[in-house]
């Protein structure tokens, strides 16, 4: 005789159970992508004539360097991020691991505490740092003996992309350091002790052991990089506004310039379709390339 606890729900409960969650998601995601999609066809300033246009907004959205730049300093940030958001998160992971370590918790603790703070703080504190008269790291480069090293470092074009881009590495390294102590806790003991019985040293373990088991977690490790720095903005937005010029303007900063600041809300819905299509292209690569690694 079954247990009451052991009846399964009837599904109509299960959907029950869902439908908040599932209204709450169609609103706040599904129905603001079918709006900005509906209004990619239309030149609309936001004011109550809306011009159908039919594909004008992605054909001008094609022809637009300002958008492809965008696009390749937001890959500018996803290579640099996976290298040092998932790449230093997975060696802290393993140095944590080792029984040499004291303090864990608390390394655990500190290397985390920045991805709590909002990303407007964080660009802040940044700003300071970079300023180029007051910034700390101008006054410890001059302090160090190394004035030649001293640069405008959120002024100048050529270094912009990899000032404003080290921010968002150190803030998130934390989240991805989380992510690869919990999946190291599944890895059997008895592995790592055939190894060592077999003479493998600490290298060799992680090498041969750690990164085979976690393939899977960085897959979703790198997949989780790609989605959260292709939307990257109040970094950029509080640093450097896009600038100087569009050098350091990403795809999101570029569709609230075109929406808020140009009042194209019908190209700027084209912008946010378009930085759709291409961050869900660079997942699928990724996921494409992830699994034919593992077969």
């Amino acid at each position: 005789m079954k247990t009451k606890s052991a009846i399964k729900p009837r599904n109509s409960k299960i959907y029950l159970y869902l439908l908040p969650g599932l209204a709450i998601y169609a609103f706040v995601v599904l129905v603001p992508l079918v709006m900005a999609l509906r209004y990619s066809f239309f030149d609309w300033s936001g004011g109550p004539n809306m011009d159908f246009i039919g594909l004008d907004n992605f054909v001008a959205l094609i022809q637009d360097d300002v958008f492809w730049q965008s696009f390749r300093n937001n890959l500018f940030i996803i290579i640099m991020s996976i290298i040092g958001q998932v790449g230093i998160a997975f060696l802290i992971a393993v140095l944590l691991t080792r029984s040499w370590v004291k303090w864990k918790q608390f390394h655990r603790t500190v290397i985390f505490i920045p991805n709590v703070l909002a990303a407007v703080i964080i660009g802040f504190l940044w700003s300071m740092i970079y300023n180029h008269d007051y910034g700390l790291l101008n006054y410890s480069l001059n302090a160090a003996g190394l004035e030649s090293w001293i640069s405008p470092w959120l002024d100048d074009p050529s270094i912009v992309m990899a000032s404003v881009t080290i921010p968002i590495v150190w803030q998130f390294i934390g989240f991805y350091l989380i992510i690869f102590m919990s999946a190291m806790q599944n890895i059997p003991d008895e592995l790592y002790e055939a190894a060592k019985i077999d003479g493998a040293t600490s290298w060799k373990q992680t090498w041969h052991i750690t990164m085979p088991m976690l393939k899977s977690t960085f897959r979703v490790a790198i997949m989780l990089c790609i989605a959260g720095n292709m939307k990257v903005f109040d970094h950029i937005f509080v640093m450097t506004g896009g600038g100087p010029g569009s050098s350091s303007t990403v795809m999101a900063q570029y569709a609230y310039d075109v929406s808020f600041n140009r009042f194209e809300l019908g190209y700027g819905s084209a912008v946010s379709i378009g930085m759709l299509a291409l961050s869900l292209g660079l997942i699928l690569i990724s996921q494409i390339i992830g699994r034919g690694e593992k077969e």
